[in-house]
């Protein structure tokens, strides 16, 4: 099928067409080009439908990954609620680590709880509450920053294992959720190549996650964190150290 310019002026048509071809001083060309039939326009709806459908119910799954190691120390994210933190002690006691670390960076002036300086303090303080053993907890305090406080944390727990000369060939790190998949590739970029690092997402209690686009919360965390994790995979790039 050829796309010519469409002139419908009786027998004029002809010397119009030609004229129009003058105008263009030999930049434009005719060429044939293909447009989808009825069928094929239904193809393809049905395509990106069917596409859509895909990505919508296994986007929750695809962030909120659960690919935990053998071994190495527990981490948790100071920040999660007390549900994520209660879990983290069954998951300390099932596979019997030797610590559990808890990392997070400055509190909000004004913030409820803001007695406590960081996420860190305050996930240790709540853990402690809730049962576990103050001695087999340990803060790892990150400097409040304003952006990428995931991997702020994720330096700081680094940087205590070195002070303490703790070599991190595995750790297995708890949050919640869809920010398993970014937490994860933020500590493997803090920690480099020479640890593994496993990731325990705890399902997110405010949202069924089969059903997350129908929960408002669930579709500002699924559609926010797919954006966050998108950046973290192909733009962020830590500072060289």
């Amino acid at each position: 099928m050829e796309c010519p310019i469409h002139l419908t002026v009786g027998n004029r048509s002809l010397s119009m067409y030609k004229r129009a071809m003058k105008v263009s001083f030999g930049l434009l060309n005719r060429r044939p080009c293909l447009v989808p039939t009825l069928r094929g326009w239904l193809l393809i709806v049905l395509a990106l439908s069917a596409t859509g459908f895909f990505a919508v119910k296994n986007v929750h799954s695809f962030l909120a990954v659960n690919d935990p190691v053998d071994g190495g120390a527990l981490v948790i994210e100071g920040w999660a609620p007390d549900y994520a933190l209660a879990e983290a002690i069954t998951e300390f006691k099932r596979h019997h680590y030797d610590k559990l670390y808890v990392t997070g960076g400055g509190m909000e002036a004004g913030a409820p709880l803001s007695e406590y300086r960081t996420f860190a303090e305050l996930g240790t303080a709540i853990l402690t509450r809730i049962g576990m053993e103050q001695k087999f907890v340990e803060e790892a305090p990150a400097p409040t920053v304003g952006k990428d406080r995931t991997y702020a944390s994720a330096v700081a727990l680094r940087e205590l294992l070195r002070r303490e000369g703790k070599t991190a060939n595995e750790i297995n790190l708890l949050t919640v959720g869809v920010h398993a998949r970014r937490s994860r590739l933020l500590f493997e970029k803090a920690f480099g190549p020479g640890t593994k690092v496993g990731i325990v997402a705890i399902e997110d209690h405010n949202y069924n996650p089969a059903r997350w686009w129908k929960n408002s919360h669930g579709f500002r965390s699924v559609t926010g964190e797919l954006i966050a994790y998108c950046y973290a995979r192909l733009f962020f790039s830590p500072e060289r150290e």
